[in-house]
């Protein structure tokens, strides 16, 4: 079973999951060149999966006719077996690694990617994200639904078919966590929302707003860590992606499509990574903080100063960043 390990130095979580790989030779594990036949994503290819969670279909379940799926992961990071109890040995904690992961499979088509897919497919892949957090919300042992996307192996990425991937978590991720308590005490001393404000400070100033529509905005923020790095921000306050309502998706799709195709003509199709970040499934989070989406294309590699400092270096400036992709022609 996997597990999660705390550093008692800096109290940070690390998922200790052997099933994904434990030898020296497993750490090799280049993005799989595929095709339709052997590509376990394709349509036709149902069988190489694990039974079907949800799909968009008109044919019965687990055969072809499907437009999107979403799957439990072959080799899951935390599995939904047991209670997730504490342990502790002298100065170490753990925790049972209790979760789930799954794999949201946006089209059967093997050689497309997310923004290439019309808006409205994009749009039915969000529908299903959220119901798939809808649903794993309603289970007490998780606090924490993450969505992410790996595209490309520079950025994660096994298996070349387009997918994006959702994990359910026992404890809060500490980036989450130290985004709620910057949120919190911003919103103690002004009583607003410090994404809100942050989203009047970049509609007045312009430089590195990428592109908008009437209800999303995608800036490249003021200290990115990474050159070209953008977030998508709804203008209207919503703490959790999962509480977007239905008639904003449409308009979600558009500026992710739209963002992600900049980024894609930009910088010649780069890997790239995005994650949701959204308040955790309990607690009242609603009044600080924001939930919005993070893209951060794989252009350069983390070396020696960043991991010893947590510092970043980034050789873009960000509002050249965001005037290059704004004014990329699409």
């Amino acid at each position: 079973m996997p597990e999660l390990r705390k550093d008692p130095i800096v109290n940070r979580w690390v998922i200790i999951s052997s099933e994904r790989g434990n030898r020296p030779k497993d750490f090799s594990t280049p993005e799989k060149k595929t095709n339709k036949e052997s590509c376990p994503f394709c349509e036709g290819s149902e069988p190489l999966t694990p039974p079907e969670i949800l799909a968009y279909r008109k044919n019965s379940p687990n055969s072809p006719g499907w437009t999107l799926r979403v799957i439990p992961n072959k080799y899951p990071a935390l599995t939904d077996e047991g209670e997730t109890g504490q342990i502790t040995e002298g100065l170490y904690d753990k925790i049972n690694g209790i979760g789930t992961h799954e794999v949201l499979i946006e089209s059967p088509d093997h050689d497309t990617e997310l923004e290439l897919l019309p808006k409205t497919q994009i749009a039915d892949s969000l529908k299903a994200l959220r119901e798939r957090v809808l649903a794993l919300k309603e289970n007490e042992r998780f606090h924490y639904i993450m969505i992410f996307k790996n595209r490309g192996e520079p950025s994660g990425a096994s298996l070349e078919h387009t997918h994006t991937q959702l994990i359910a978590l026992p404890i809060v991720p500490e980036l989450v966590s130290e985004e709620l308590a910057g949120g919190k005490k911003h919103y103690d001393k002004n009583k607003r929302c410090i994404y809100c404000d942050l989203i009047a400070q970049e509609l007045e100033d312009g430089r590195r707003i990428v592109c908008q529509n009437e209800n999303f905005i995608t800036i490249v923020p003021f200290a990115p860590r990474f050159p070209f790095e953008m977030w998508i921000l709804p203008r209207l306050h919503s703490a959790r992606f999962e509480e977007c309502e239905t008639r904003l998706f449409d308009a979600l799709a558009s500026s992710l499509k739209e963002s992600l195709l900049r980024m894609r003509t930009a910088l010649n199709a780069p890997s790239y990574n995005f994650v949701f970040h959204t308040a955790p499934v309990n607690g009242n989070h609603f009044n600080y903080y924001h939930w919005h989406i993070e893209i951060m294309p794989k252009l350069t590699k983390m070396a020696g100063f960043e991991q010893g400092t947590g510092f970043y270096i980034n050789p873009t400036v960000p509002e050249e960043a965001a005037e290059i992709l704004r004014e990329t022609r699409l």
